[in-house]
């Protein structure tokens, strides 16, 4: 009897001894591991309320502004300040005209560092840019990588008498580039409007009138009472003294909403109303 009494003990203890090595195998105790699953649970609650990082442009061409620190280095006066940035792969590369061909090379980074990285210099092109009064000038543009819009970063210029000089430059506000002007000739293109009472109409498609460059719609009204339109700050008259209102208006861009005002006399007192007109070639 009394054997099995320590047989019976002895078992007791090794089955406790197990149970202690069992718990030592586990790691942590009960209240740290509580801890690690709430802080892991924590974690995974705070990603998920980050905001996802911003999506890159779509592949494809912009306009975006070229700001500067400098009244001496920006783009060029004939480009109103303004580049083309090219997407391509999720890769942005901004082209900049210049004002002359005094910079005759920049690196991306720091002026102290840009003699020691040679290799990554950014060599100019030859650009022709052409002023509002029709004279044109050679100057140097460059095609410079950017990494993100809308954010400050350094860019470093050589000029011609060889000193390298810190800047700090901004490519902001890009917006869909718009389509060139065809060949000079006449088309056809949709028109699509927007704004006023909702009401009025114009014919689409309009006749597009290319000749040199420049583009007028012929706009068809779909009511008489048109006296005057505004484009631009310009007062344009109707080509017609009968039937429906119709006028030549320059055409800036296509693709591109264009802001006019259509004068109407159909009320008790004439009224001014703002529209967007939107040409598409056919």
């Amino acid at each position: 009897m009394k054997l099995n009494h320590k047989f019976a003990l002895l078992l007791v203890g090794a089955v406790l001894a197990g149970a202690l090595v069992g718990c030592g195998a586990s790691g942590a105790p009960a209240s740290s591991a509580a801890s690690s699953e709430a802080a892991a649970s924590s974690a995974v609650s705070e990603a998920a309320s980050e905001p996802a990082a911003e999506a890159a442009l779509p592949d494809g061409v912009y306009t975006a502004d070229f700001d500067t620190d400098s009244s001496m280095f920006h783009a060029n006066e004939a480009n109103d300040g303004k580049g083309t940035l090219t997407v391509k792969d999720g890769q942005m590369t901004f082209h900049v005209s210049l004002v002359s061909k005094k910079i005759v090379n920049l690196y991306v980074g720091m002026a102290a560092d840009a003699e020691a990285h040679e290799a990554d210099w950014l060599q100019p092109t030859t650009d022709t840019v052409t002023y509002s009064d029709g004279t044109s000038d050679e100057v140097y543009g460059f095609d410079i990588p950017v990494e993100a819009l809308d954010e400050d970063f350094q860019l470093a210029i050589l000029g011609s008498k060889g000193k390298w000089y810190d800047h700090t430059v901004r490519v902001a506000n890009a917006q869909p580039a718009a389509a060139e002007a065809p060949a000079d000739g006449t088309y056809t293109c949709d028109v699509t409007l927007e704004g006023g009472s909702g009401r009025a109409t114009v014919e689409s498609p309009a006749a597009l009138t290319v000749a040199d460059g420049r583009m007028t719609a012929t706009i068809v009204w779909s009511s008489p009472n048109y006296d005057y339109m505004l484009v631009d700050g310009e007062k344009y008259l109707p080509t017609n003294t009968e039937g429906n209102s119709t006028f030549e208006i320059p055409v800036t861009a296509l693709d591109t909403p264009l802001d006019v005002v259509g004068d109407t006399v159909a009320m008790s007192t004439p009224h001014e109303i703002e529209y967007t007109l939107t040409f598409t070639l056919n």
